[in-house]
């Protein structure tokens, strides 16, 4: 054998899922923190991404959600764990004032660059869009980038790369009511096109849609609700350019962030809390979290539960990687990020 060392990590790999593996559910190979100790106390908002290096996450890390101290941390996957935290991102200006960074979204360009995006900004009502880029996998980044006025880049969720080589991304506003759109880039993200809202947000706000595939080419966007106690769907027919008016779907929301990714295999998989918002109060408990699965993206069954007591258990991110596992990432009560390993075909 010319190179044993491969060989050896998956078979370290597979022993240490074994021994991570959830009692009782089989789906459930591992679950372990990014990190235990890090210099900020609260994080939030993560994202996730296969390079052809490593496994590769990011999320928002300060004092508190909207202080200037926020920056955008990441941490990559090792043979023993994941890498310490480093800051990448920060919203220092050029005038040497700092200001918050919000949701970071992962996408590595196939045999090419790994992009981050992200918002900087006081609030989501007045955030702008940046973009990073990295040639080595995540060890460096280039200068940031603000994305054009108006351009938000994927709000939260992950861009899908379309047949046609359009990276679309699910975006939404939050200046004028919580409104849906779409934007579209064709060289990775030197130039934009976006859509007009779906949605005027006064009857029906929703944010920070995930985009899915089905047959015949058509795409289906779940969004976060803000008042309709359901997880909202819109369809295109036409590779995302127009979109359906929203509709509640039956799955609960209590106005938290979702994910859902669509498997090589055809099948759905979302990531929620599966709660409904409390009368009265602006959402809902963000407990538990569960993975469901669908065929046809509307009826879904529960795959796994990956938490169930009380506390914070919100904005997951999910991908599956080229070996068809699924891996979730999710904010642990704003303390921590939790990352999970879900094989899709055991229940």
């Amino acid at each position: 054998m010319k190179n044993p060392a491969p060989a050896f990590i998956l078979i370290l790999s597979l022993f240490s899922w074994s021994l991570l593996a959830q009692p009782g559910n089989p789906a459930i190979l591992r679950s372990e923190w990014i990190y235990e100790q890090a210099p900020f106390p609260e994080c939030h908002a993560s994202t996730l991404a296969e390079t052809p290096r490593r496994l590769i996450t990011a999320w928002f890390g300060g004092t508190h959600e909207r202080n200037p101290d926020v920056g955008i941390w990441l941490s990559s996957q090792t043979t023993t764990g994941w890498s310490t935290p480093v800051e990448v991102a920060t919203g220092v200006q050029a005038d040497g004032k700092r200001l918050p960074c919000w949701n970071p979204v992962l996408f590595q360009i196939p045999k090419g660059d790994l992009l981050l995006f992200y918002k900087v900004g006081p609030s989501p009502s007045t955030w702008w869009g940046m973009l990073k880029r990295s040639t080595d996998g995540g060890k460096n980044w280039s200068v940031a980038e603000r994305l054009p006025d108006g351009i938000a880049g994927p709000v939260k969720n992950k861009p899908v790369l379309l047949p046609s080589g359009v990276l679309l991304c699910p975006s939404s506003s939050e200046d004028n009511n919580w409104r849906v759109h779409f934007e579209q880039t064709s060289d990775w993200g030197k130039t934009w096109q976006k859509s007009i809202p779906i949605n005027d947000g006064v009857a029906d706000g929703a944010i920070q849609p995930s985009v899915l595939f089905h047959a015949g080419g058509q795409l289906q966007a779940l969004c976060r609700s803000q008042k309709s106690g359901s997880i909202l769907e819109t369809w295109s027919k036409d590779g995302g350019k127009t979109w359906s008016p929203l509709a509640k779907t039956t799955l609960p929301n209590p106005n938290s962030g979702t994910d859902a990714v669509t498997l090589k295999d055809g099948r759905q998989v979302l990531v929620y809390n599966p709660t409904g918002p409390d009368p009265g109060k602006f959402g809902g408990p963000r407990t538990p979290l569960d993975v469901a699965i669908s065929d046809d993206g509307k009826t879904w069954k529960t795959l796994a539960r990956l938490e169930s007591e009380p506390g914070e258990f919100s904005y997951p991110a999910v991908i599956q990687t080229a070996d068809e596992l699924v891996h979730i990432t999710y904010t642990w009560k704003r303390q921590r990020i939790r990352h999970v390993v879900i094989d899709p075909t055991k229940r």
